[in-house]
């Protein structure tokens, strides 16, 4: 793996771990109509952030151009999430607002 990739890799990882958790968490909630922007961003941002670490670490030719996609999709769910008091919405939106940053720094 490439040393250049490491921080975005673990900032990739980190991010979709927090998606997963905030999902799982919002499917608990009892207003779920509420929470399905949140739910559905946080599949496609956990998704998204696994392969772009995948690219990353196969020091693929696409693996930039993944990560700007990656930061627009995790800085969008990183709002949607900040817009929730629950703890685990506020933990994922931190995640994803750090992952987006790190993936812009990679063009």
């Amino acid at each position: 793996m490439s040393l250049q990739y490491s921080e975005c890799i673990e900032a990739c990882y980190a991010c979709a771990t927090a998606c997963d958790n905030c999902a799982a968490s919002c499917l608990k909630e009892s207003d779920l109509d509420m929470m399905r922007e949140c739910i559905r961003l946080d599949m496609q941002c956990a998704s998204l952030c696994r392969l772009a670490a995948q690219f990353m670490a196969l020091d693929s030719e696409f693996a930039r151009a993944l990560c700007q996609i990656c930061a627009d999709i995790c800085q969008k769910c990183g709002e949607t999430c900040g817009k929730h008091q629950a703890d685990h919405c506020q933990a994922c939106s931190r995640a994803c607002l750090h992952c987006a940053q790190v993936c812009r720094s990679m063009n």
